[in-house]
Formats: structure tokens, sequence, C-alpha cells
């Protein structure tokens, strides 16, 4: 029988998991297992530059942290080795940085993730990391609403510069 110590410790872990889960508007599984110090430190660091909090945690826990936070179909990856990347603001920055290490690590497997509580498989996660970044979104739907106003600009623009060459016109015939 586990001692009470170790029993706290384990249900401070799980609570301190939940409260990520429930914080997190996205999330990524990774089968992690044979990956070398120097990639895990690189794969960190660049998880980090994201803001995306990457933490190695046994099944066990996760499981019940996912329960706790309302992602209970998570529990359906949860073999082998896991870690878990969640993100508080990015959707996209945990899954595109993991789906690039794992192109080029054939060991680096996506398990799963998580958009807003609601669990997607690994071919949902690849998806969601092509998707540009918010800030080209951004951009793009920025562009999109502002090109109906930069026509109808340059047509006012065409329209304004016909009657000052009509004016000029008329002001040059009447000089002659």
């Amino acid at each position: 029988m586990p001692s009470i110590k170790v029993l706290e410790e384990k249900k401070s872990i799980v609570s301190e998991v939940t409260e990520k889960l429930k914080s997190s508007c996205a999330g990524v599984l990774v089968d992690y297992q044979g990956i070398n110090v120097e990639d895990d430190t690189k794969l960190r660091k660049n998880l980090r530059e994201a803001e995306v909090d990457y933490l190695v945690i046994k099944n066990t826990l996760l499981k019940r942290a996912a329960e706790n936070a309302g992602i209970d179909e998570l529990s359906k990856s949860l073999h082998g080795s896991t870690a878990l990347a969640i993100s508080k603001s990015d959707y996209v920055a945990a899954s595109k940085i993991l789906c690039d290490f794992a192109k080029n690590h054939d060991f680096f497997k996506i398990k799963a993730g998580f958009i807003d509580g609601k669990t997607i498989n690994d071919k949902e996660v690849l998806n969601l990391a092509k998707l540009p970044s918010r800030e080209v979104l951004i951009a793009q739907v920025l562009g999109g609403l502002n090109a109906p106003i930069s026509g109808f600009a340059t047509v006012l623009n065409g329209t304004i510069r016909g009657l000052v060459i009509a004016l000029k016109a008329i002001t040059d015939k009447k000089s002659v």
C-alpha cells in the first residue's frame, strides 16, 4: 500500500494537471519513446518559446486529470510513454511544433489531442498543424474585409479624377 505522502503527491499532480487542462484551449498527446536528450532539449525549447507547456506524466495520473477536466475520450490514447503539450491561448502552436518534430523523427508519434475540451484524433491534429498561424489568419481576414473598401475607394477616386479632368478641359477651352 502506498504511503499517505505519495498519495498526497499524486493527488496534487492530478489537481495541477486538471487545472492546466481546464485552462488550455488545445493540447496534443505524443508517444516520445526513443527521443534522445539533445532532441528533447531542442523540442522543449521550441515549445517554451511558443508558450506551450510540455509535461511527461504517468498515464494513470493523466487519465484521472482528463476525467476531472471533462476530456474522458483522451484515456483511449493513454498507452505506452505519453507526453502532453498544452497551450492556453494558441490553438495550433503545440500541434505545429510537435508535427514538425514528428516529420523528422520516426519514433515520435502523435497520439491524439483536444480543442476546447473536445477530443481529436491524430489525423485531426495533423490537419490542425497545417493551419496558418493566428497572425496570418487575422491578416487574411482583414485583407478580405479591406478589399471591398479599397475597390470602392478606387472607383470613387476614378470618378473624382474624371470630374477634375473634365473641369480642366472646360477651363482650358474657355481660356482659349
